[in-house]
């Protein structure tokens, strides 16, 4: 069965820690009972409560040390509460810290604003020298804690709260910097999926109207979009960009700067701040991000005609 990002994340680096004894895993208070981590090495596993500056600090000494150290919080309070930490210890020093936050976008759904992240895409790609992703699927996932594992480069990788999706294939051990869903003429729009809710609105988009383009994002910082917008323009011209963040600093504007020749939009959640409860979709569908608004960006009906 397909596991959530959190629990491929979990999963994976509890895998690798079993050879390679410079892995430590760090925790806000979020393991709860059976974390595997925990349970395999507990001598390498520290909970430290809702005390999340602190924690990337604690993993910064950790690094100098020689060690690879993974910490763990919601997004909202790594991105956003522990902001001048990530500043100062994944950017300034270039400590080999990687940070897993879950709980991104409005994943919280019914926890409210205080435990939704829309701004973090715009925090992290700000500091230098930090390596961004966001996985779709327990497979990227898996991937992308492995390179950082073996990179040691300060990393940031976002993923939501339960939802469990199958990841997109591709070819050879290293995750592409453009992962071709479906190709298209050059003529064709194409979508530009970004993280767990944006790629599974891609995919419906696409279900409804295969003709689309669609090429997928993991890796979102400066330097990998500067690669991927390279490849996007020697295939298409016009892009449509489905993330859950906000307007300011997300992905589409990255690549509507890295591809001033090509017409990008952006399929988000806007400025509105949601006011009413409800499951993650029904959030997403509150800031008008849902499957309506990515075929309206790509001037597509709903249903294709009789």
């Amino acid at each position: 069965m397909t596991s959530s990002g959190r629990d491929a994340y979990r999963d994976e680096l509890t895998r690798l820690a079993e050879t390679d004894p410079t892995v430590v895993c760090l925790e806000a208070d979020l393991g709860g009972k059976g974390h595997p981590f925990q349970a395999a090495h507990p001598d390498r596993f520290f909970n430290l409560g809702i005390a999340e500056g602190a924690m990337i600090d604690m993993a910064t000494g950790l690094a100098a040390a020689g060690y690879k150290p993974f910490v763990s919080t919601f997004a909202p309070f790594a991105a956003l509460r522990a902001a001048e930490s990530l500043k100062l210890t994944l950017g300034y020093l270039g400590a080999g810290v990687t940070v897993v936050a879950p709980y991104a976008g409005v994943s919280g759904a019914w926890f409210g604003t205080t435990h939704h992240c829309l701004e973090d895409f715009a925090v992290l790609r700000s500091i230098p020298g930090v390596t961004i992703a966001a996985p779709y699927g327990a497979a990227e996932m898996r991937a992308v804690v492995r390179a950082a594992v073996e990179s040691g480069r300060p990393h940031y990788i976002r993923t939501g709260r339960n939802a469990s999706y199958q990841s997109l294939s591709w070819d050879g051990d290293r995750l592409p910097v453009v992962n071709w869903e479906h190709p298209a003429e050059r003529a064709a729009t194409c979508l530009v999926s970004v993280g767990e809710e944006g790629t599974r609105l891609a995919l419906a988009a696409r279900e409804l109207h295969p003709e689309v383009a669609h090429a997928h994002l993991t890796y979102l910082d400066h330097a990998h979009l500067e690669l991927a917008a390279a490849e996007l323009t020697t295939r298409h011209s016009r892009f449509v960009v489905v993330e859950e963040h906000r307007r300011e600093g997300g992905i589409a504007e990255a690549l509507a700067l890295l591809l001033p020749h090509c017409e990008v939009t952006g399929v988000n959640a806007g400025h509105a701040w949601p006011t009413q409860g409800g499951d993650h979709h029904e959030v997403m569908g509150q800031l008008g991000l849902d499957l309506p608004a990515v075929l309206s960006a790509l001037n597509l009906p709903m249903a294709l005609s009789a």
